[in-house]
């Protein structure tokens, strides 16, 4: 029977395997929890964000016929939940550019324009005092927008219709836009929000919150 000789070098060998396997076991134990963290810190600025604006959205679905699941998905979506440049230096919850007619205040942004050369250059966005202005802007803008008119023939509850109307008139040139809508809505069970009632109805009646 052949026998195992040990030597220094052999001694090195296996130690160098066995730190190797080490390292490779606690960097897989390490994935998991890194991206459950990711997961739940996501999540919470999700949530936070839905908590913030869901009352805001309903207000002016009342006010202006667009669905609050639509307003409050695409809040989601353009401003990354309330974390993107646009959102926390212009208040820009919808990435809705300045247009020709724009009269307000202005912030200057990276994002799909080029010019002549081929090259990307900054892009004009609206920029408001706080988040409310951008909501409000938000609802008139799709209001009074001549190519958007027909999705406020759909029911407020046909967000699906609207995913795909948005998409249709031009509000985004992502082609899978309405599907990430459509995707926020169903996962975050934003249609509550479609048949909650009319706040304006209890400011009228003077009704006030039970202590």
């Amino acid at each position: 029977m052949p026998i195992f000789k040990s030597n220094n070098n052999q001694k090195h060998t296996i130690l160098v395997m066995m730190k190797s396997i080490k390292i490779i076991i606690c960097v897989a134990c390490l994935i998991p929890l890194t991206s459950f963290t990711w997961y739940n810190a996501t999540e919470r600025l999700v949530r936070d964000y839905i908590n913030t604006y869901a009352e805001l959205a309903v207000i002016e679905m009342y006010r202006s016929g667009v669905p609050a699941s639509i307003t409050l998905a695409q809040g989601l979506h353009e401003s990354n939940y309330g974390q993107s440049d646009l959102a926390t230096r212009a208040n820009n919850h919808f990435g809705i550019k300045c247009k020709s007619y724009w009269k307000g205040q202005k912030y200057y942004h990276e994002d799909d324009d080029f010019n002549t050369k081929g090259e990307l250059i900054e892009s004009c966005f609206r920029a408001y005092n706080n988040p409310v202005e951008s909501y409000v802007d938000h609802s008139n803008f799709l209001m009074y927008s001549s190519h958007y008119g027909k999705l406020f023939y759909l029911d407020k509850t046909d967000f699906k219709g609207w995913a795909y109307g948005l998409k249709e008139c031009g509000y985004a040139t992502d082609i899978n836009y309405s599907k990430k809508l459509i995707s926020k809505i169903e996962k975050y069970n934003l249609t509550q929000y479609d048949h909650s009632d009319n706040p304006y109805r209890a400011v009228i009646k003077g009704d006030s919150p039970k202590k």
